[in-house]
């Protein structure tokens, strides 16, 4: 049965560079895709492969119901294109990056998705904003207030530690991808 696997964490906690890491070490023959994000950010902004939208393309999409989920952060809007219902209808499990607070959205419209929490030390998290050199020094002190966000603890939450080498934890992330799949075909 195709589910809908919810990866989230704070900015700067390796959400794009584990789940591309997964997505290399996930077989062809895996039903499983990775959704892109719509995002009000320039496409050569670093980070993800996502659609790049000016702010009026974003919200004559948002009025028109293109986006399954949306949400705002950081200066910027995300969305989550309606593609994934027809993924997800063709038999696929969808992994997709979304936001701690657009997680119970995400469980009204999905009511049996794998929330995964993506977490590392505030130190390996600081060093990550600052190695990417995207934020100055205050952004990336409002990045990790913003992280300790909490997020409401349900029975299907996943806490990924992602603080060990990339290869071992995207590899670790692929193998929770899988085992979810199968679990869900139980």
């Amino acid at each position: 049965m195709p589910r809908l696997i919810y990866i989230m964490g704070p900015s700067g906690s390796g959400k794009d560079s584990l789940m591309a890491e997964a997505r290399l070490r996930l077989a062809a023959e895996a039903p499983v895709v990775f959704a892109h994000r719509y995002i009000t950010r320039p496409a050569d902004a670093g980070g993800e492969n996502h659609v790049a939208l000016n702010r009026a393309e974003f919200e004559l999409r948002l009025a028109n119901g293109l986006f399954v989920l949306s949400w705002e952060s950081h200066g910027f809007a995300y969305g989550v294109g309606r593609e994934i219902d027809i993924w997800m209808e063709a038999g696929l499990s969808v992994v997709v990056n979304g936001s701690r607070g657009a997680l119970s959205d995400a469980f009204k419209a999905y009511p049996d998705l794998l929330p995964v929490l993506i977490d590392v030390p505030e130190q390996i998290l600081r060093d990550r904003l600052g190695a990417r050199g995207r934020e100055d020094a205050g952004e990336i002190e409002a990045r990790l207030v913003r992280a300790r966000m909490t997020v409401t603890e349900t029975p299907e939450l996943v806490r990924f530690d992602n603080s060990g080498p990339l290869a071992e934890r995207g590899l670790a992330l692929a193998t929770l991808i899988l085992r979810t799949m199968s679990n869900a075909s139980d």
